[in-house]
């Protein structure tokens, strides 16, 4: 396989799991966790897991039967497999303790070093750490130099016969000791390019002492994409949707109380393990709080964290970054704590940041409390909150806040430059495998934030007619609310799939319904509420005719981000089917096969015969190849000059009346001084252009020319040339020095037959 990626130019980068391992059916599959449940702590594997072995008297809780286990006698049976017996249920195969083949079934499993129960006990009663509240995938304690070397052992060696090269390493927040797994895989990989699916929130930065090469791009995504939301949509989009749906007017204390609920519920395990961690610390400012108390200050500080976790190492003092977040995330919870449990909440604290007697006891708290962070964090905000507020449901992305409204282009360029400053080969990205929407359905819905005045009587002649036909019944407010904007984003769209999407949607949202407890009666009400909208035609054209109205400027929005994306400071990814328009949603809709074969037609056609590009405000309707024009282009730029994206960047601000609509940066070596090479220029809140009359006069300050656009081949001759000019055939443009030359990287799309882009 390596091979022949290497005749096609393409190297090779491995997603890396460190966190955790599954726990497979049958469970013989996974040999580690198997010596585990034969042997108990005495198994040569146990270091391999974090295991509270006290909390369940010595044994592993294994919360896989669909009731009580005296219910449950009737389906399991012991029988011999190989030289051993084992005990069966259904598909699940478990190992019997050395001795106890012949016991009563129910003595025999009282008698093993697991205690199988019912699966719901698992949010109380687990006492292993699992990936957020994912029962079937169990952390493992990389930290540990013998785990690290057997679960990495295959990876490193491709990666030293050159069969790997770079590496994506998923959940760092759940490791131990994120910075020292870093400089370990650092050391044993040569220093391989790495990057990690860290998720910052708000202006937080990544720590400076990772050894990697930066994020897998969620910051990036969410500022680049903020670009074209207009900030000054928020006043009137939230007016609107308080008034239909009721809702606050922020997302903050929504995504808090949904934290909140999540440490008291399905994380209530892992809460109450880290009471029991402090309770033994020996901390004179826990000793007179109540079990009940020390897990409610616990909740509190954990559903106050505004970030994913704070990096404290046992035994080094924390890092001011690190003590500024637990003493934020103190005086929020001390808001909600009744006055008596302070003092509780400012030993926990000073526990949590090194500031103890110190020993093994405070550091395995000090971990185990920032492993619980993030769990938190993502089931409450990502999985939950998300779907409970949805003003701006293009905001309400994986490592953005639907708070901020919009990024100005000032806001842009100072991150873009810190990333060429701090992490020049970061990842750059618009969609992953776990983004909640498509790229473009993001495009499309920033459209709203120009378009409010519109929007609103749209929404409410929808909303009526399906009340209609549904004879006076509805979905929650909100959840009807983020039906509509699902529909303008991803139109137009099939029932299954609708129904697939707004099925998760009500279950994450976890109000009326959930995963664990699903409420039949409620998810048809909201299935059919969407189904007769889709199915009536009057209703399903008033859809066409306003999603028409849009795209002109989705298409603006599409391509401004896509190219900015491209080019902007990193390394860029692009997901799976993203050369072309992508309205998909959350997974498994991301997930569907894609149509390379078309990739592959439409790249062959583009590179036989160049499209002459509409205007900027155009229709959608070539839209894919549009983009596909701007993703084969840049990234066949980037391949001809390395050297021009490997950092340097300057801004280069537009100057006249609708100067605010441009964006553009300038990359290569001469960045700092005068010269070329490389130029972005993006237009952004395309409706606020046209309402102002377009570009008029409004001029792109260049360093001296001629300038040609690798996109449309234009050639303009600067040093000061009209945006009008530029956008004349596309809302956006890369610009290289000089004139076309035969053969040169740039000039325009080169032909790599059967390579996807």
């Amino acid at each position: 396989m390596v091979g022949r990626f290497r005749r096609h130019g393409l190297g090779v980068i491995a997603d890396v799991v460190p966190n955790h391992m599954a726990i497979p059916v049958p469970e013989s599959l996974n040999r580690q966790l198997w010596s585990v449940l034969r042997e108990g702590a005495e198994s040569p594997c146990a270091h391999w897991f974090d295991v509270d072995w006290a909390a369940q008297g010595g044994r592993l809780l294994m919360p896989i039967l669909a009731g009580p286990a005296a219910d449950c006698l009737d389906d399991m049976t012991v029988c011999a497999a190989g030289e051993e017996p084992v005990l069966r249920y259904f598909d699940h195969v478990l190992p019997v303790r050395p001795g106890t083949a012949g016991l009563p079934l129910a003595d025999l499993l009282g008698a093993q070093h697991y205690r199988l129960t019912d699966w719901r006990d698992a949010a109380t009663e687990l006492n292993w750490r699992r990936f957020f509240d994912v029962t079937s995938l169990i952390a493992v304690r990389v930290e540990d130099p013998g785990v690290f070397a057997a679960t990495h052992r295959v990876l490193l060696r491709l990666v030293a016969e050159g069969l790997i090269d770079g590496l994506r390493v998923d959940h760092p927040d759940g490791l131990a000791d994120p910075r020292g797994y870093l400089e370990r895989l650092a050391a044993e990989t040569g220093g391989a390019w790495v990057v990690t699916e860290k998720i910052l929130s708000g202006d937080e930065r990544l720590p400076a002492d990772w050894a990697c090469a930066g994020t897998t791009g969620y910051d990036t995504l969410a500022v680049a994409g903020g670009l074209f939301v207009d900030p000054a949509g928020a006043a009137p989009l939230t007016e609107e949707y308080e008034r239909l749906t009721g809702g606050p007017d922020e997302f903050a204390p929504v995504a808090e109380a949904a934290k909140r609920e999540e440490a008291g519920g399905p994380l209530t395990a892992e809460v109450s393990r880290l009471a029991r961690l402090f309770a033994r610390a020996g901390d004179p400012g826990l000793d007179a709080l109540a079990p009940a108390d020390l897990s409610t200050v616990l909740t509190e500080l954990l559903a106050a964290f505004a970030v994913y976790r704070a990096y404290v190492v046992p035994g080094e003092p924390a890092a001011p970054a690190a003590a500024a977040v637990v003493a934020q995330a103190a005086a929020s919870a001390r808001q909600r704590l009744p006055g008596r449990l302070h003092a509780g909440l400012a030993a926990v604290c000073d526990l949590v940041l090194g500031r103890g007697a110190g020993g093994s006891a405070q550091h395995q708290l000090i971990v185990l409390f920032q492993q619980a962070c993030g769990p938190v964090m993502a089931k409450g905000v990502e999985d939950t909150a998300f779907y409970r507020w949805t003003r701006l449901i293009a905001l309400n992305e994986v490592g953005g806040d639907p708070d901020r409204f919009g990024v100005s282009p000032g806001e842009f360029h100072g991150f873009a430059g810190y990333l060429a400053r701090h992490w020049p080969a970061t990842m750059t990205t618009l969609a992953t495998h776990d983004t909640k929407r498509g790229e473009d359905v993001r495009a499309r819905l920033a459209v709203l934030a120009e378009s409010a005045q519109a929007w609103r009587p749209q929404v409410e002649r929808w909303h009526d007619r399906a009340v209609w036909l549904s004879g006076g019944r509805s979905p929650e407010p909100h959840i009807e609310y983020l039906l509509w904007q699902t529909l303008v984003g991803a139109w137009p769209i099939g029932g299954d799939r609708l129904a697939a999407y707004l099925r998760k949607a009500v279950r994450e949202a976890k109000t009326l319904t959930s995963w664990t407890e699903p409420d039949p009666g409620y998810e048809s009400l909201v299935l059919g509420f969407a189904d007769r909208a889709l199915r009536d035609d009057k209703l399903s054209g008033w859809i066409t005719s306003f999603v028409a109205e849009l795209a002109g400027d989705a298409r603006v929005n599409s391509l401004g981000a896509k190219l900015v994306q491209l080019t902007m400071p990193g390394v860029p990814d692009t997901y799976q089917g993203c050369e072309l328009a992508a309205f998909s949603l959350v997974d498994p809709d991301n997930r569907r096969l894609v149509d390379f074969a078309r990739r592959r037609r439409l790249l062959a056609t583009l590179d036989d015969a160049p499209p002459a590009p509409g205007p900027a405000g155009a229709a959608a309707a070539g839209l894919d190849i549009d983009k596909l024009l701007v993703t084969s282009a840049a990234l066949r730029l980037r391949r001809g000059h390395p050297g021009w994206f490997a950092g340097d960047y300057r801004p280069l601000d537009a100057e006249g009346p609708a100067a605010r609509h441009a964006v553009s940066f300038l990359r290569g070596p001469s960045a700092a001084g005068s010269g070329g090479p490389a130029v972005t220029v993006a237009t952004r809140l395309p409706g606020g252009l046209r309402r102002r009359g377009g570009w008029a006069d409004t001029v792109l300050p260049l360093p001296a020319g001629p300038w040609r656009d690798v996109l449309t081949g234009a050639t303009h001759a600067g040093p000061r040339p009209l945006l009008s000019d530029l956008t004349k055939r596309l809302p956006v443009a890369l610009l290289v020095p000089g004139h076309p030359a035969a053969g040169e990287p740039g000039t325009r799309p080169v032909p790599h037959p059967g390579m996807p882009v």
